[in-house]
């Protein structure tokens, strides 16, 4: 018999050089199932996708045209870590929006608010620390968090949003742990993936809280400009700058493809975090800070929100109108007033996780509610996406899912627990990339 060790790859030889953080850098154990949501044939309820197709791309042509002949010496160079100065103006005038009184200083222009979270983090948190999020919560910002090693303690939400006795238990008991908490993470408009907004009232109080405990807010706010039948609600660091970092992006209001996000920090942690920016990146690109601020210049970005807006209301009638004429009466399911997402309950005993690869093989796509939470919870529920199909695709996607739900709870009546599953499909079937899970 032969004893001698299995030969190794050239792979194996650095497994045990990586850095202990390593470990929290996984990739979603569902993600070759949404492989499948980039083919023709699936109705992908899942990605988080702006729907740019409503911009006028010869507008933006023009304005890349303008950056190039006028700047395009600059546009193609290095610049400051910190971010275009015109841009950081007009960023605050975007901030102005929500209230936000704010000096073009103390913004730090980053590559998507997704770099502004782990800016935030990479400053602040040491293996061990506790971030209090909600639950559910944003899986980017999750995987930022655990890449870090920084733990997650969950507090509650409900329709009106992060329920402050909730926040109050949450700090008491991971201080009585003896842990130290960095700071409270928050998407207090239009919540992804829940769709839930924080009430005024809730604000004021969610910000006593923290005030009195001494914890740093990180307010993450990409769809606070796309609410559908109000103007924008005023954001926590409008009424709290020395205790709130505020993260904001241009991917939902005008295109993602640029990078385009910003953190709002009081003066000395804005400091920390242009080093930090220039220690990853050296600078956010240029031209893509020039394109963004020549369209704020040139085009009518106000209007343009007003038109996604009713472009993403018309989906999120379609979603909520579909879920009611087609889902079992015991779903359940909120009725978001802006944003992307509906967060849909399933019947007790149904397995969101389990039951997505039936839901694959009728072509129809979501998020299992398990990605955002940091616990393994969420098994009942589901995110879907209303920002990207059509009204009619939406509808279809619903009813398709509609189906699997009927077939899966026939299945579970039948088989109980022990109900067949159809188990995961392999990524090497499939040639599409990976959808967008934002």
């Amino acid at each position: 018999m032969d004893h001698s060790p299995a030969r190794s790859t050239r792979l194996d030889s650095y497994v045990d050089r990586y850095a202990a953080r390593t470990a929290g850098m996984t990739a979603s154990e569902i993600r070759a199932l949404f492989a499948v949501a980039s083919r023709p044939e699936v109705v992908s309820l899942a990605g988080g996708m702006p729907n740019i197709s409503g911009l006028p791309l010869d507008v933006v042509a023009d304005s890349l045209t303008d950056v190039m002949s006028s700047r395009g010496s600059v546009a193609l160079q290095y610049g400051s870590g910190q971010g275009d100065p015109q841009l950081r103006e007009q960023i605050c005038e975007v901030m102005r929006l929500e209230g936000i009184d704010a000096h073009p200083d103390d913004v730090v222009v980053t590559v998507g608010s997704q770099q502004a979270v782990d800016l935030v983090t990479r400053v602040f948190c040491d293996p061990g620390d506790v971030v209090i999020c909600e639950a559910p919560s944003y899986v980017g910002a999750l995987g930022v968090f655990k890449a870090y090693q920084a733990d997650v303690v969950h507090a509650e939400m409900d329709a009106d949003g992060l329920v402050p006795d909730a926040l109050r238990q949450a700090i008491a008991a991971t201080r009585a742990a003896g842990r130290r908490i960095k700071f409270l993470y928050t998407i207090p408009n239009f919540h992804n993936p829940a769709g839930v907004t924080l009430s005024a009232a809730r604000r004021a109080e969610i910000l006593d809280i923290c005030r009195a405990e001494d914890v740093l807010v990180l307010e993450d706010n990409p769809y606070g400009l796309l609410g559908f039948d109000a103007e924008p609600m005023r954001a926590m660091r409008a009424d709290e700058a020395e205790g709130v970092i505020y993260l904001g992006s241009f991917s939902k209001t005008f295109a993602p493809g640029f990078r385009v996000g910003w953190a709002l920090a009081p003066h000395a942690v804005r400091e920390k975090l242009v080093l930090a920016q220039e220690s990853a990146t050296l600078c956010p690109p240029t031209f893509s800070q020039l394109a963004v601020s020549a369209y704020l210049t040139d085009h009518d970005w106000r209007g343009q929100i007003k038109s996604f807006r009713e472009m993403y209301r018309e989906r999120r009638d379609a979603m909520v109108t579909a879920l009611g004429d087609l889902m079992p009466a015991t779903c359940t399911w909120n009725v978001p007033a802006g944003g992307f997402y509906v967060w849909l309950q399933l019947p007790e005993g149904i397995d969101a996780k389990a039951m997505l690869p039936r839901a694959v093989t009728a072509r129809v796509a979501y998020v299992p509610g398990t990605a955002f939470y940091s616990d393994g919870f969420g098994s009942r529920f589901v995110r879907l996406s209303f920002c990207y199909p059509t009204p009619e695709r939406i509808r279809e996607g619903v009813a398709r899912l509609a189906g699997v739900l009927q077939a899966e709870v026939e299945l579970r009546e039948t088989f109980g627990a022990t109900a067949p599953s159809p188990g995961l499909v392999p990524r090497s079937r499939y040639d599409g990339p990976a959808t967008d899970l934002t």
